[in-house]
């Protein structure tokens, strides 16, 4: 896909659900099961950190596996070597910790989906001037929603925010009635051990609240 397909799967991927799961520490010989329980369970925009063990064989086995469905991508992205090696396996997401101009605009030349990491408006405004459409608020336990909010109001409005940071069920009102379009969940969806019951009722507890408060309109 080129990036105008790409952005359009990715809108459309949010809308559906905006929850992106954060495999932190996953292993290659377990990701399609985890993977299997995200998907089943709504979640189809899935990041593989690469500070997990051997992440390009998790991202290549979840890609392969679920790539018609869903985006499957890396995390924690620094070089450009990090984004050719994700690309040659078939990810499409590209989320970074920081904003990188040139990493942007790489990941843009190579039709992938960057999503830098932003903490604060100039941040933000350096990331969208690179190209990005869908930002990355992080930490969002830094920011809180109510800097959220105040950001909404200058950010031009096709632009995506999604928190990042200590998101749990119970503290994602707040954060959609200032405007997130989405959230990266980390170790209170996934934890290395965690058993596939428990992850899979993780699963269920932040979907439901996505479909919750999207019907509200909150």
């Amino acid at each position: 896909m080129d990036s105008s397909q790409q952005i359009e799967a990715l809108n459309g991927t949010l809308s559906d659900c905006g929850l992106v799961a954060i495999l932190r520490g996953v292993k290659p010989e377990e990701v399609e099961s985890y993977g299997e329980v995200l998907v089943e369970g709504g979640i189809h925009l899935i990041e593989v950190p690469m500070n997990s063990p051997q992440p390009l064989n998790s991202i290549q086995k979840l890609a392969m596996r679920f790539g018609k469905q869903s985006l499957i991508g890396a995390g924690t992205v620094i070089s450009k070597q990090q984004i050719d090696e994700v690309s040659e396996i078939g990810g499409k997401l590209i989320v970074m910790p920081h904003t990188d101009e040139t990493l942007i605009r790489y990941a843009l030349s190579k039709d992938l989906i960057p999503i830098p990491g932003v903490a604060t408006p100039s941040e933000a405004f350096k990331a969208i001037n690179a190209g990005a459409y869908v930002l990355k608020l992080f930490p969002a336990e830094q920011v809180l929603a109510t800097g959220l909010k105040a950001w909404k109001a200058v950010i031009p409005p096709n632009i995506k925010i999604l928190p990042v940071g200590g998101i749990t069920p119970e503290t994602m009102a707040p954060f959609m009635k200032a405007g997130a379009e989405g959230f990266g969940l980390g170790s209170r969806l996934y934890r290395p051990g965690i058993s596939l019951s428990e992850f899979s009722q993780n699963v269920d507890a932040f979907v439901s609240q996505w479909q919750k408060l999207s019907a509200q309109g909150s």
